[in-house]
């Protein structure tokens, strides 16, 4: 069970400059970062995620420590490991308000959320692909062919047509041509940076 004491008889949050005003709170749920005592990510971790499944507050939603795989070599033998990407922290999926602010924050190994004077700010959506954080993302239908002309609505080749050259259907990317300087050039899209002409 998680500490939510600290130090004072109050179970409600008091009046701090830490302190979320409710006209703050977002009605989507986004990822945020919160700062924990180096070593203790995975047991906040295991708090936060116990508080999720026993739905102690419905505005937290998720939470994860993003690691990484890594290959060691010792003694000529070859070892999958795992390692922290961001040691001392821990992001967490919710919706701010008071309460939830309260919660996180006095958990046992919770330093603060990462953002000035403490007050949390979210990740965007490029910072949360970026630090490996997993969504389910909806799954998108797009009737596309190889051969047909599409618009690129998002991303570093925003305006631009491109032809398919491939479709992945279960990753919902594509292989698409453009001409970048002259050159026909092969380029990765997502199914969401894309609409059909």
């Amino acid at each position: 069970m998680t500490d939510l004491s600290n130090n004072n008889n109050s179970n409600e949050p008091n009046n701090t400059k830490e302190e979320i005003d409710s006209k703050d709170s977002e009605k989507q749920p986004r990822w945020y970062v919160v700062h924990t005592y180096t070593g203790y990510e995975n047991r906040v971790k295991d708090k936060i995620q116990m508080m999720i499944d026993n739905e102690q507050n419905p505005d937290i939603i998720d939470v994860t420590v993003p690691e990484e795989e890594y290959v060691e070599v010792k003694n000529e033998s070859k070892k999958l490991k795992t390692r922290k990407l961001f040691p001392g922290y821990v992001m967490v999926k919710m919706n701010i308000t008071n309460r939830s602010w309260y919660i996180i924050r006095n958990t046992q190994g919770v330093t603060g959320f990462v953002g000035p004077d403490s007050k949390p700010v979210p990740l965007t959506k490029r910072e949360v692909r970026k630090f490996g954080i997993k969504e389910d993302k909806p799954v998108l239908n797009i009737n596309i062919n190889v051969g047909d002309n599409i618009n690129i609505i998002q991303g570093p080749f925003k305006d631009l047509v491109a032809e398919v050259k491939e479709v992945d259907t279960d990753k919902q990317i594509i292989k698409a041509l453009i001409d970048m300087f002259g050159r026909d050039t092969i380029i990765d899209l997502s199914f969401e940076d894309i609409e059909t002409i």
